[in-house]
């Protein structure tokens, strides 16, 4: 009786107890992007250096494509404790944390090696520790791109030439303040409504990264492409705190470490993917016009830039960018 009342206790504890170097958890980890995209490739081998760190204890299970539903839906489940890892862009980050806001200002930084200098640097580690305050534990910054212009009709090669351009835009006040500035009208709309707009002449233009423009199939449509650079942001691949403090000192190191290796991978891929995409589609008659001098655009943002620093929620994260 004595030998079956101590096995008995020692199952019990077995299963009360955190995990130990034989068990095995699964973590949930969601992105919006399709199977190939840098993103989930890059997400991919996160999961696979996870994996071989922690001995095959921890497996990271991931749902591309947004088959767990869209970004404000992958946000609540990270908030309930249904998702333990994301890759989000700076929408949810700056709802979390309002001074992130300051990424996504026109013509702040100059392309993405001035971003991840800054991200890399005192500016990433500054708002790493308000996101962690929010909930988020960032493990790599991955590249959002930079956004350009494309017309359908007009070529643009200098700041005049935005004057009365309809120019589509996201429901985002940067990016609508933008255009006004520019001396051309804002017009918000989904983006799966773009190609029929610039279709159909709704719009002039459209603004967005050199693969959103070919994958869409915009290159048939706006042939005319300004290479502005305009917005260079970034997204991040996070794991909520919950899940973060679950882990042990040792599988924290593993989860950073995969992390800043997936970030590079995918900033590498993401680059040979802007590359193929200004190929093929200048292939297929696309004509590039690239900035030269960005002085006479950044002067006409001034209002703009002014109101962020002017805001004490801004402020700090915009002089660390622009002192660079």
């Amino acid at each position: 009786m004595t030998r079956t009342w101590f096995a008995e206790a020692m199952t019990a504890m077995a299963v009360a107890a955190p995990l130990t170097a034989s068990a095995q958890a699964e973590m949930r980890a969601w992105n919006i992007h399709p199977d190939g995209y840098p993103v989930t490739v890059a997400m991919s081998y996160f999961a696979e250096l996870v994996q071989q760190g922690t001995q095959g204890r921890l497996l990271v299970k991931l749902y591309s494509n947004g088959s767990l539903g869209d970004q404000p839906k992958a946000v609540q489940m990270m908030k309930a404790g249904e998702l333990d890892l994301a890759e989000f862009n700076l929408g949810p980050l700056s709802e979390a944390v309002p001074s992130t806001k300051a990424l996504t200002l026109p013509f702040l930084f100059r392309d993405s090696k001035h971003l991840f200098r800054q991200l890399d640097g005192k500016l990433g580690e500054h708002l790493e520790a308000k996101l962690k305050d929010a909930g988020y534990v960032v493990l790599g910054w991955y590249d959002g791109g930079a956004r350009s212009f494309y017309c359908v009709n007009k070529a643009i090669h200098q700041p005049s030439d935005f004057t009365g351009l309809r120019i589509r835009v996201q429901q985002a006040e940067t990016a609508i303040e933008m255009v006004k500035l520019l001396g051309a009208i804002p017009v918000v709309l989904p983006y799966k409504e773009v190609g029929d707009a610039l279709k159909d002449g709704r719009i002039d233009c459209a603004e967005n990264n050199l693969p959103s423009y070919e994958s869409t199939g915009h290159f048939k449509l706006a042939k005319y492409i300004y290479l502005s650079n305009h917005t260079v942001s970034p997204e991040a691949l996070v794991i909520s705190v919950k899940a973060w403090k679950q882990l042990s000192g040792a599988d924290q190191a593993v989860f950073q470490d995969a992390g800043r290796k997936s970030a590079a991978k995918m900033r590498a891929l993401w680059n040979q993917r802007v590359d193929d995409a200004r190929a093929a589609t200048a292939k297929q008659g696309s004509q590039f016009a690239t900035m030269t001098d960005h002085g006479p655009l950044i002067a006409r943002m001034r209002p703009l830039h002014q109101k962020y620093i002017n805001d004490p929620l801004t402020r700090e994260e915009l002089f660390t960018i622009l002192m660079d």
